[in-house]
């Protein structure tokens, strides 16, 4: 029997080439993929976007404003910005990715095993995950940080498990759900095994919701991970990190205002492009 094309059920590709068009439909949404795309393009080809060496600056040249020649200026030991920015994408962005990964990786597999397991192992582990999210994020991830000593790692490590509550919940909420679905009695009392239906039907189902919660996760980071560099407890100078570039013209910003706002500047739109993005997938997940 042939399947109604007006139902049949929607493949990767359809539902790429669909979300594909609803971004064309939305410029806001294309602008934010646009913005993202470009920052992982300094992240891989940073020689692509500047030619400047973002540690060796021309000192009679410091504290140059915005021009043709500096699109961000220079420091006050005439490095140009741009080029910083740029390769301080590296840096920030990898310690992010990192930490949405250990956030994402420990949370799912802590909330799988209360959803599935329920009963006092969902207890115990929901009581430490209401712990975890009593401390705002920051101040979880600075104590961290301080015990572990200061490096871009670990402010990595600390902001991913700052943020293993919030996929803990999210991933235990759905799992809750997915148990109750028909196909997953039918998977039981076909003879499937606990395993099976774990890994055949509730994990397929349930992490949709906290991969969007991992695009979400990622502008969070981002500010985290910058955060704490720019409070210094993250690479040290003369590596180029956001947070540490806006920190480094603080002391001048009264009369050098470009040192601190347009590095500051560039981190934020890469944030909320993030945050445009994750919004639209939660909207297509229907959270």
């Amino acid at each position: 029997m042939t399947a109604n094309p007006l139902t049949a059920p929607a493949t990767p590709i359809r539902a790429a080439l669909s979300r594909a068009g609803g971004a064309v439909a939305k410029p806001g949404l294309l602008l934010a993929w646009v913005i993202v795309l470009i920052a992982v393009g300094w992240v891989l080809f940073p020689a692509a976007f500047t030619s400047y060496d973002p540690l060796i600056g021309n000192p009679s040249a410091g504290f140059s404003p915005p021009s043709a020649q500096h699109l961000f200026g220079t420091d006050r030991l005439g490095r140009d910005l741009f080029a910083r920015s740029v390769h301080g994408a590296a840096t920030t962005l990898a310690a992010t990715l990192f930490a949405v990964l250990i956030g994402f990786g420990i949370g799912s597999l802590v909330g799988l095993a209360a959803g599935f397991l329920g009963g006092v192992i969902d207890t115990a582990i929901m009581r430490v995950a209401d712990v975890f999210l009593a401390i705002p994020n920051l101040l979880l991830a600075m104590v961290i940080v301080s015990v572990l000593g200061y490096s871009t790692n670990n402010i990595a490590l600390a902001v991913g498990i700052s943020s293993v509550g919030s996929f803990a919940r999210v991933m235990r909420a759905d799992v809750f759900t997915v148990m109750t679905r028909d196909y997953v009695r039918a998977a039981y009392g076909l003879g499937v095994g606990r395993l099976g239906v774990v890994f055949g039907h509730v994990v397929p189902n349930a992490a949709s919701s906290v991969l969007a919660l991992a695009a979400l996760e990622i502008g969070k980071a981002i500010l985290a991970v910058a955060g704490l560099g720019f409070l210094g407890y993250g690479a040290p100078p003369p590596t180029p990190e956001w947070g540490l570039l806006v920190a480094e013209g603080r002391d001048f910003i009264a009369v050098y205002p470009w040192i601190s706002l347009l590095p500051g500047a560039a981190l934020a739109v890469v944030v909320l492009a993030t945050h445009r993005i994750s919004t639209s997938l939660r909207k297509d997940h229907g959270r």
